[in-house]
């Protein structure tokens, strides 16, 4: 008798955008004539650079030719890519790494589920409530966590962000052992200071921990004093292993490229206690269950990194940002509380008194048009919040925006 893996059991039965979509799909043919403007998924939807896709089709062209054909490459990634990464992304900041440190692959979400992979199922782990769903549901699905009881999965720390504590977590009183964190944050749009984040880095230190930390949305920030990588803080390269995409900067939702930061000097222990270097399991990892991102995919995120490309990603950077700005500050006219959307394209904000997440994403779908997503769908300290996302094009931000005022001006 085949059996199966039983953790997968504890999880809630559909995926949070999933849910989204199939709200929205049922009330689209039940309604097939309504305008439906949807700012809930965190999809680009600015095209990507002209040099990314001329470096694209360069690739494909070398592929015809036998003197220029590519056939397997390096799972891990190809050194050209690695080295554009090191010295704009890193090197830029005053921080030094080695190629065998950057692992290519087709994005966060891919391997924020795989780096549970190198870690003992009995480790502890804490997460931000709010959160992105896969921090939580990937440990789910590795049995590190109990059953769900009132929202809240037990054997899991829940790290509450909220207006009382201005969306910072605070640091919990007992060890955990893993800790994700994400900033600029997805789904409050809030940011963490450098101070803030280096008592994480001590605090992993202390406790021999490891940070998870997502900056999928560091293109985004405004503020010069706020960190893009948590290795600007000293130390964070013995506790922390960093996770960037191209998605949401360079628009590769559509192509999937993103990579992971392992240092050499981070490490993990044995249940005797003795050392072994976090980055040579995450490339036995690599080379035995991913076959690596594409050769023509490299070329593109390469291409990323030209001047040319850069100014395009500027602009739309700065179109999406002022999307948000349009969201934020149209909401606030009719006295809806928002927060973040400085820093990130995200505006969080509190729905209506006496309304619930979803009651409200109902009202927004079924009375004007517009769909975001319910900030309990992160977590239960989500409850009574909202997303709205600065990703769609700006004529249609602007209609949600008149439609939700013309609605709530009263």
């Amino acid at each position: 008798m085949i059996t199966i893996n039983e953790n997968f059991l504890k999880l809630e039965d559909s995926y949070l955008f999933v849910t989204i979509a199939n709200k929205v799909k049922e009330y689209q043919e039940k309604n097939p004539d309504k305008d439906i403007i949807k700012l809930g998924i965190g999809d680009v939807t600015r095209p990507i650079p002209k040099k990314v896709a001329e470096a694209m089709k360069k690739a494909v062209d070398e592929m015809t030719d036998s003197k220029t054909f590519r056939g397997y490459g390096p799972e891990v990634g190809y050194d050209f890519l690695k080295e554009k990464i090191i010295k704009n992304d890193y090197k830029k900041r005053g921080i030094k790494f080695e190629n065998y440190e950057v692992f290519i692959s087709d994005g966060i979400g891919t391997d924020i589920g795989n780096i549970v992979d190198i870690f003992a199922k009995y480790n502890t782990v804490a997460i931000t409530d709010p959160v992105y769903p896969a921090y939580l549901d990937t440990n789910v699905m590795s049995g590190r966590s109990g059953c769900i009881v009132d929202g809240k999965y037990e054997g899991i720390t829940y790290l509450e962000v909220n207006a009382e504590n201005n969306f910072i977590p605070q640091i919990p009183t007992e060890k955990i052992d893993m800790i994700y964190l994400c900033f600029p944050n997805n789904p409050t749009g809030t940011v963490i200071t450098k101070e803030e984040l280096k008592k994480w880095v001590d605090y992993a230190k202390e406790n021999q921990s490891i940070i998870l930390y997502d900056a999928a949305y560091e293109a985004y920030i405004q503020d010069e004093s706020i960190p893009h990588s948590i290795y600007e803080i000293e130390g964070a390269k013995e506790v922390a292993i960093e996770f960037k995409s191209y998605s949401k900067s360079a628009g590769f939702t559509g192509i999937r490229c993103g990579y992971t930061v392992v240092p050499k000097e981070l490490v993990g222990y044995t249940k005797e206690g003795n050392k072994v270097q976090l980055n040579k399991m995450w490339n036995r990892r690599q080379s035995t269950k991913s076959n690596g991102v594409s050769y023509i995919t490299q070329r593109g995120a390469e291409a990323v990194y030209t001047k040319s490309a850069q100014n395009e990603i500027e602009k739309n950077i700065q179109y999406y940002m002022n999307n948000t700005k349009t969201i934020k500050e149209g909401l606030e006219k009719v006295g809806f509380k928002t927060f973040g959307g400085e820093n990130a394209p995200y505006v969080w904000l509190k729905v209506p008194e006496g309304k619930k997440s979803w009651e409200f994403f109902d009202e927004l779908l079924q009375n004007v048009g517009v769909v975001g997503t319910p900030g309990v769908g992160f977590g239960p300290s989500g409850e009574g919040y909202f997303r709205l996302t600065g990703f769609g094009t700006k004529e249609n931000t602007e209609k949600a925006v008149k439609r939700i005022q013309e609605y709530y001006k009263n």
